[in-house]
């Protein structure tokens, strides 16, 4: 296990008058809750399942069996932490929700702008409207999940509304097949067309706030030897 005992807290779960208790990392606990995809033997500080981890008391497999109807330790281990309650420390729960609260943060900046301005919010900026507009975040839910409702609570401290930008772009053969993974990864791709010549067109929806980085990142693959402009233009 990759998870160290001495930092590891307890996870528990009671269900039919029983109780089941493990040992995880709870940074990683709380994701696998917050619907994140964490590979067990990342979270698990010992592959048992207790009673009393304390006490070092096992839960015997039969109890196992009855209450979750399979003997699989990670299956089991997956149970509890996703359905009952991970023991955070109050500083661990404070340092988590700073982080789930830049989290969503990021992902406003990237996919809104000020529309006084057309530009993209700072993290930090938002990060203050947050505070100003006293906005509760839910530490077992992930950031996508909170981004709607934590926009529509902002909105009343700073001019902000979702947007997206529609770019056409046409790449030169000799580059295309670089730049095609690049433009997949940071955009939508509405429309795309490999021309006879083997360039390659494509329309594509994108936050404002990874613009720069598409541009940055086609321009040093080709030398600025592309064609990028909004839709329209």
């Amino acid at each position: 296990m990759s998870v160290s005992v001495d930092r590891a807290v307890i996870a528990k779960y009671s269900k039919g008058g029983e109780h089941f208790e493990i040992l995880v990392d709870p940074e990683k606990a709380i994701d696998l809750k917050s619907g994140k995809n964490i590979p067990l033997e990342e979270i698990l500080a010992i592959e048992e399942i207790f009673e009393d981890a304390k006490k070092g008391l096992r839960a015997g497999k039969d109890m196992l069996k009855k209450v979750f109807g399979t003997e699989d330790t990670r299956e089991i281990a997956k149970v509890i932490i996703t359905h009952g309650e991970v023991q955070i420390t109050t500083e661990q729960r404070r340092k988590m929700m700073e982080e789930k609260k830049r989290q969503i943060a990021t992902i406003i900046s990237r996919e809104s702008i000020n529309p006084q301005t057309n530009a993209p919010h700072t993290v930090e900026r938002i990060l203050n409207a947050m505070e100003i507009a006293k906005v509760s975040i839910d530490l077992y839910k992930s950031a996508e999940e909170q981004v709607k409702e934590v926009l529509t609570s902002i909105q009343r401290v700073i001019p902000i509304k979702l947007e997206k930008v529609e770019l056409k772009i046409k790449v030169p053969c000799s580059y295309a097949g670089k730049c095609y993974g690049i433009i997949k990864n940071l955009g939508k791709i509405k429309r795309e067309e490999w021309l006879a010549d083997g360039s390659l067109f494509c329309i594509i929806e994108i936050p404002p706030g990874l613009q720069t980085d598409l541009f940055d990142k086609l321009n040093k693959i080709t030398s600025g030897d592309i064609i990028i402009e909004e839709k329209g233009d």
